[in-house]
């Protein structure tokens, strides 16, 4: 007879906000990258939009083989300050130097140099990512507290989103031109890292498993690949991505030729969706341990299709009545990354328990490369359709009617499309708390048996926990 190894506490809230702190250069990156970056290249760098279109496309493809990769290698790290802490700290130099690279740009860059940095970008962003997101799943181990963790990241990065979005707004204001203010949150996103990184690392405990002894088959990845919840949530990553991720890259032109906003207003409009995700992920975390995760996302997805339908409505020009629908916006789009990442961790539980051996760094990797492959098609796929319809970005151009009919039309119907197909992806999932209970109970007593010493310990005060001797096999 074995004993099961106690169900592991939820973390104290000051570590789990502590250790939350990585979300906020990744955040702010998510909407640099997707909003101002690509713009800034095009209209402030003189970088061709087809150009610029191709260069993010190229990376994107060329970076899918990078997660699987790093998924392997993490799953297999051991070292003595625990098997993700060592990526962090090594992930937070490579994006840094990436970022001083992309956002202190000269003019005169071409696509090489863009493909070269947007790699390391990627590389450095990867590592991290992917990094904090496994740690977290082995921080919070049961159904609802893994709500709740990835609610907490996922506030953080909003966080990390809003003060981004405050700084061209800032720098506007001091007489800084819209180039300026997008190499000042460079600066910020750079500061910032190493300082996220060295406070997580220091305070967050890091409980590695010790399952049977490690093997490679390739059977047991071939079956991850097929596996009918991994692929589903891969499809829904995929749709949550292309969706809000195609608006995103339209977002700028969009509000200032369509609807005749100026940048520093379009700025503020999208810092009002941005904000709202600070209350929007909090309580699609509250409402998923009330009514499930998967439930939850496909409430979300639909209200966020139907509030974006009412975009061609409002009078144009009018930021008060543009903040509702932006705040409305903002609030449902919070939830679609927090419950697939909580999703894939429940599912990780599942496949550990069927083949007996820690897949979780896998399993984020492959659901990244839905990701990178959305996000690819998002800019590659928008900026050639712009400059095929005849919409011209550069600073002062004048577009015809018809070319602002076309963004017109990319902007709201793909978003619409692909959020839909994202909730759609989810219908009749079976892995509800009572079923993820039984796993946990399962994966308690057999991870009794191969039961290490006590856990790393955190380099600061908060104690490890241990399974009791009497535990073991």
């Amino acid at each position: 007879m074995t004993q099961a190894a106690p169900a592991a506490r939820p973390l104290a809230t000051p570590t789990a906000l502590a250790f939350s702190t990585i979300a906020l250069p990744l955040g702010a990156l998510a909407v640099a990258v997707a909003v101002y970056l690509p713009p800034h290249f095009s209209a402030h760098l003189g970088v061709p939009l087809a150009t610029v279109g191709l260069a993010f496309a190229t990376v994107r493809m060329l970076d899918l083989g990078v997660d699987p990769v790093l998924g392997l290698v993490m799953d297999r790290t051991r070292t003595r300050i625990g098997r993700y802490r060592v990526w962090i700290m090594l992930g937070g130099p490579i994006l840094m130097a990436a970022v001083y690279a992309l956002f202190q740009a000269s003019s005169g860059i071409g696509a090489a140099y863009l493909i070269v940095w947007l790699l390391i970008f990627y590389l450095g962003n990867s590592i991290l990512s992917l990094g904090h997101s496994a740690w977290a799943a082995t921080l919070a181990t049961e159904y609802h507290q893994r709500s709740r963790m990835f609610g907490i990241l996922a506030a953080a990065g909003v966080v990390g989103a809003v003060i981004l979005l405050v700084i061209p707004i800032a720098t506007a204001h001091v007489g800084m031109d819209p180039a300026q203010g997008v190499r000042t949150q460079g600066w910020f996103i750079f500061a910032i890292t190493p300082l996220v990184v060295g406070l997580a690392c220091l305070v967050t405990p890091e409980q590695v498993v010790r399952t049977a002894p490690e093997h490679f088959a390739l059977r047991d990845y071939l079956s991850l690949i097929t596996k009918p919840d991994l692929l589903r949530l891969f499809l829904a990553q995929m749709a949550l991505t292309l969706g809000p991720g195609w608006m995103s890259a339209l977002y700028m032109f969009f509000f200032t030729d369509s609807r005749g906003f100026s940048a520093e207003q379009a700025s503020i409009l999208l810092l009002v969706y941005v904000v709202a995700g600070i209350v929007g992920a909090p309580f699609t975390a509250r409402m998923a341990m009330r009514f499930s995760k998967h439930r939850t996302l496909m409430v979300t997805t639909t209200a966020y299709s139907l509030g974006l339908c009412t975009v061609m409505l409002l009078p144009k020009a009018s930021v008060a009545w543009a903040i509702p629908m932006m705040f409305w916006q903002g609030f449902m789009a919070a939830g679609f990354d927090l419950m697939i990442r909580a999703m894939l961790a429940d599912v990780a539980d599942e496949v550990r328990l069927e083949q007996g051996q820690e897949r979780l760094s896998l399993i984020y990797a492959l659901n990244a490369l839905a990701y990178k492959i959305a996000a690819a098609f998002a800019i590659g796929l928008t900026f050639p359709l712009l400059d095929a319809i005849g919409y011209v970005a550069k600073d002062g151009a004048v577009n015809t009617p018809q070319a602002i009919t076309g963004l017109e039309m990319a902007f709201i119907i793909g978003p619409i499309v692909f959020v839909m197909l994202g909730g759609a992806c989810v219908l009749g999932w079976k892995l509800d708390a009572k079923k993820h209970a039984e796993i946990r109970r399962q994966l308690e007593e057999r991870d009794a048996l191969y039961a290490e010493a006590p856990i790393l310990e955190t380099f600061g005060t908060e104690p490890a926990i241990a399974v009791p001797p009497e535990g073991r096999g």
